[in-house]
């Protein structure tokens, strides 16, 4: 699966990457009718009543997408429905 960063580098900028696998994923889930599973909020943003989905990432994605390929490093903060996950900052 790590290598899937590199794969959609061919063809798409890091800005597009991230906003197919946040804001895009989460319109898409949004749209999935009675099998949708947050019915009560937005999903892919940060916004009041949103479920709160968050990353903290030691490095910029931005500026090197590969960071997203070593979570188990990289990824300091993971916090998915409000809960931490991960916390290690």
């Amino acid at each position: 699966m790590k290598d899937e960063w590199k794969y959609r580098g061919e063809y798409f900028s890091p800005v597009e990457q991230l906003q197919q696998i946040t804001g895009n994923g989460g319109e898409l889930l949004g749209k999935s009718g009675l099998k949708q599973p947050y019915p009560d909020g937005p999903l892919g943003v940060i916004a009041e009543g949103a479920y709160a989905d968050i990353l903290v990432i030691d490095g910029d994605p931005l500026e090197d997408i590969k960071v997203m390929a070593d979570p188990l490093n990289n990824f300091k903060i993971i916090m998915k429905g409000g809960k931490f996950y991960k916390n290690t900052r």
